[in-house]
């Protein structure tokens, strides 16, 4: 695809960055207002090319056709990605304050901030699932709402049930807790499917129904979810459905000797106790406006097309990857299509630019993927993990 005038710029750490934690966006120049060039069909790229003088802005011709391809009419600009990057950075410290290390679990947990999407996080116990979630809501001072999920929780224990009041003679409506702006289902694999399935109307739609009617669930919405390696005891497979409607599924390490002292460090100085905890960083309106800015970030046709033929080669697998394609028994559905250009257009705004590239699709695809393709019995029986699958995956689709 035609690059921008401008080079990509590269954060050294932070949110942004796979370099380790830091300010969003430190060092990182904001690209000028406006689009790239609209590009033409896929073909392959130069892996380094050179920055180009000259102006950003692309022609009138162009970017009447960006607006009649995206359903964005006025880009985001300098001024809201600068806006943002400081907003992003007092919660990237935030969650330093409480999350030591894990720099791609705070980037997952700002993905989500940004684009509603809900997000799962896997581990074995004790890597600061529970304690980010927390400290994610704390941030941005929304109301948090943790279920601690068991194998007898029911239905109506998180999306609210009816109850006889015998003064009225009637019935009437407890809201569960999920009416929170955060919900952390805790160990989610613990329960039962059917109270698993409880939670696809409002993680889709936004809302539950009581008694035949109807509750809106607040804006932001957004759902966490933790749940141990299936091996453990006492876990259930979480159903395809309900996999499907988790825009990314991050799988946690984890951390360094280092990063285990610096944790006992802070421990020793009481950093993690209630008393020490900092103001928040944001407000629930700073939330809508950034959402509303990373909806705005422009994502070239040709780029929408590298994505969804990413996708569609989950599903016709035999194409693109030959013999490993027999590993495979149901590739990923259009919600993958769909989560790949939000968290792409996130990503791409916690990088400090108003425009996404191809490796910001790159650097999402494994999270994207990796609970949307179902593998079948001959991956298990070989240990061939889906991570391996996705990487030759994008070996074959060329990039723009």
């Amino acid at each position: 695809m035609t690059h921008p005038a401008h080079p990509h710029p590269q954060q050294p750490g932070g949110i942004g960055s796979a370099g380790g934690p830091g300010p969003i966006g430190s060092g990182a120049p904001v690209p000028p207002t406006g689009p790239p060039a609209t590009a033409g069909p896929l073909s392959p790229a130069p892996t380094n090319p050179a920055p180009h003088a000259g102006s950003a802005q692309p022609p009138a011709s162009q970017a009447s056709a960006a607006r009649t391809a995206t359903p964005i009419d006025v880009p985001a600009n300098t001024a809201e990605i600068g806006h943002a990057q400081k907003i992003l950075s007092d919660v990237e410290k935030y969650l330093d304050h409480f999350v030591v290390g894990q720099a791609r679990l705070r980037e997952t947990l700002v993905l989500g901030l940004l684009t509603g999407g809900h997000l799962l996080l896997e581990s074995v116990p004790g890597l600061a699932k529970t304690t980010a979630a927390s400290a994610l809501a704390n941030a941005v001072h929304a109301e948090f709402a943790r279920i601690q999920c068991t194998p007898d929780l029911l239905p109506s224990d998180i999306i609210g049930s009816q109850i006889y009041n015998s003064r009225t003679g009637g019935f009437d409506i407890q809201l569960g807790p999920v009416h929170a702006n955060l919900v952390l289902l805790d160990e989610i694999n613990r329960s039962s499917a059917k109270t698993q399935s409880a939670m696809l109307e409002a993680m889709q739609e936004k809302q539950t129904t009581i008694g035949g009617h109807r509750y809106d669930l607040p804006a932001p919405f957004l759902v966490m979810a933790t749940q141990n390696p299936i091996e453990q005891e006492g876990t259930y497979q979480l159903p395809e459905a309900q996999l499907d409607r988790f825009m990314i599924k991050d799988v946690l390490d984890y951390p360094t000797p280092e990063e285990e002292m610096e944790i006992l460090r802070r421990l020793d100085k009481g950093v993690f106790d209630a008393d020490e905890r900092p103001g928040p960083a944001c407000d629930l309106d700073d939330v809508r406006t950034l959402q509303q800015t990373a909806r705005n970030i422009y994502v070239d046709p040709a780029i929408s097309r590298y994505l969804v033929e990413i996708v569609t080669a989950t599903r016709n697998a035999g194409r693109y990857i030959g013999p490993l394609a027999r590993f495979i028994e149901c590739g990923a559905s259009p919600r993958a299509s769909i989560a790949f250009t939000n968290a792409s257009r996130a990503l791409a705004m916690i990088r400090g630019r108003n425009y996404v590239i191809p490796e910001d699709v790159k650097d999402l695809a494994v999270r994207v993927l990796r609970h949307r393709i179902i593998l079948g019995f001959e991956a298990v029986a070989e240990n061939v993990p889906v991570e391996h699958i996705i990487g030759e995956l994008l070996k074959a689709v060329r990039t723009p």
